[in-house]
């Protein structure tokens, strides 16, 4: 039976009671406009407060658009340097034409009324910010709704724009349309201090006294490519590297193999940290010594931060995700990928032949560096024509395998080169005998010079190191990277000037 009074409503709307709907029903975007006030109030009032806050609060975290002018205008003068007050703050407000815009002086003098002590304004800073990333959840969920309806929406696509900007929320990066150039100078000038404060080294070291020289480490937001032709080490490459920066630097480092397994990686890794050749670990024929070396060296690759994925013709956008993840939870420093031709680019729309879908992938491994903010290296293969050239076997640039994008995209091409593979026992440029040793060949640095560093390769253990024929170590090398920068622009030619001494 149908309950007459629920039928009805109070002027005759078919509507039943229960879904009428009144003002104070109705949704509010997140806020807290008394805090805003607190913590505006508290920056005009104390400087000491400022400088606590200023970092923790963007304008853009405030709600109404009258805060977000006045706090503008507080960063601006504490960047500049000058005293933040009433006066300060509404003549830079009036030069900038929005002081009545935000209620003229008297909202100002109000602001400094709302408190009387700043003593908690990182607390109130941090509850701004909380409920604007309320607000920009809601924004970015009710996009992705939206999306989601639209049949003709990529699904893949919408995935990665999804994870993108979640990420971004999550990092505090939320992403602003253009910086200004006194923002752009002032993180310059902060970034050589902290330079200058690593003793010559301002990226992640190698552990190649030799290529950190050159490029004094791997940077932030760069693409490095490493190829070279089957069988000359560009997993090794990769390896001895990772090992260096995750012992030696404790900088986490994530690979990304799509050809071995993470278990074989790890036997190669456990050959070269032992000593012990990677024959014999494969059959498990060691000697009582060998045995106890085993456990004792392995420990400190038992608590390196390396991280090994081995799925199998991973896609791009399952890799950008897992390298969000593992940024965000993990600190990743350095992503390395083992090899960028064994990649699927998205399963969607316009990825087109093979040279476009590598070029694709090309564009994004460069795109997670600089989102993430990570050196990316990534494994490349090179094209036969190194074989069938007469003369030097020196891979140049035009061998790049499949895409010339790869060479627009990468900030570092380097190639590695060994004469014993192609059974060349001396070294062309000085004659000096070549078999255990490589090159490492930087033939393209966007943000530096060329050079070619000599390496040893030691076959057994799968292993690079520096070259040093009289076993003492290379600090030198690191002492002078400085000091005695390479100066090489040009083509790279086999030299002996900047190479590590014999």
């Amino acid at each position: 039976m149908i309950d007459s009074a629920s039928s009805l409503n109070l002027k005759g709307n078919s509507r039943p009671k229960s879904k009428l709907l009144s003002l104070d029903q109705g949704r509010i975007p997140p806020q807290a406009l008394d805090l805003e006030e607190a913590v505006l109030g508290g920056m005009l009032i104390d400087r000491d407060a400022l400088g606590r806050s200023i970092d923790l609060i963007q304008p853009e975290a405030f709600y109404t658009e009258s805060h977000q002018e006045i706090a503008r205008s507080v960063g601006l003068l504490f960047q500049d340097g000058q005293a933040v007050d009433i006066l300060t703050v509404a003549q830079d407000l009036r030069k900038r034409g929005v002081l009545d815009k935000v209620g003229g002086e008297f909202k100002l003098v109000q602001l400094s009324q709302r408190v009387s002590s700043a003593a908690h304004i990182e607390y109130h800073a941090r509850i701004v910010v909380q409920k604007h990333i309320q607000r920009e959840l809601i924004r970015i969920s009710s996009e992705i709704i939206a999306d989601a309806f639209d049949e003709t929406t990529d699904v893949l696509e919408l995935l990665d724009k999804s994870e993108q900007s979640l990420f971004n929320v999550a990092q505090g990066n939320l992403k602003r349309n253009y910086e200004s150039s006194l923002n752009l100078v002032k993180q310059a000038l902060d970034r050589i201090q902290e330079i200058s404060k690593k003793e010559g080294l301002s990226g992640v070291p190698t552990g190649f006294a030799g290529v950190d020289r050159v490029t004094s480490g791997w940077q932030k937001s760069d693409l490095i490519i490493i190829a070279a032709r089957p069988g000359m080490g560009k997993t090794a490459m990769v390896l001895s590297m990772a090992r260096n920066m995750a012992i030696d630097h404790k900088t986490p480092v994530a690979i990304f193999s799509l050809e071995m397994s993470s278990v074989q990686l790890i036997m190669r890794l456990i050959s070269s940290e032992t000593g012990i050749s990677s024959e014999k670990l494969r059959k498990g024929s060691l000697s009582p010594t060998e045995w106890t070396q085993l456990t004792t060296k392995v420990h400190a690759l038992e608590e390196a931060p390396l991280f090994i994925d081995d799925t199998p013709g991973l896609s791009i956008f399952d890799l950008r995700a897992k390298c969000r993840r593992l940024v965000s939870t993990h600190k990743v420093g350095v992503i390395i990928i083992d090899y960028l031709q064994l990649m699927t680019a998205a399963q969607g729309k316009g990825t087109g032949n093979r040279e476009q879908e590598i070029s694709t992938i090309s564009r994004s491994l460069k795109s997670i560096a600089k989102e993430l903010q990570v050196p990316v290296i990534a494994i490349s293969q090179l094209s036969r024509a190194v074989e069938t050239r007469g003369g030097s076997k020196r891979p140049l640039l035009s061998d790049l395998r499949e895409s010339g994008a790869i060479e627009q995209d990468a900030d570092i091409v380097s190639f590695i080169y060994r004469p014993e593979y192609y059974s060349i026992h001396e070294w062309d440029d000085d004659g000096t005998p070549c078999d255990g040793q490589a090159e490492f060949i930087i033939a393209k640095h966007r943000n530096g010079s060329l050079d070619s560093i000599k390496l040893r390769f030691e076959a057994s253990m799968a292993k690079f190191s520096d070259l040093d024929s009289m076993g003492s170590p290379l600090e030198s090398v690191y002492e002078s990277s400085m000091n005695h920068p390479p100066t090489s622009y040009g083509p790279v030619e086999p030299s002996t000037d900047n190479a590590v001494p014999f």
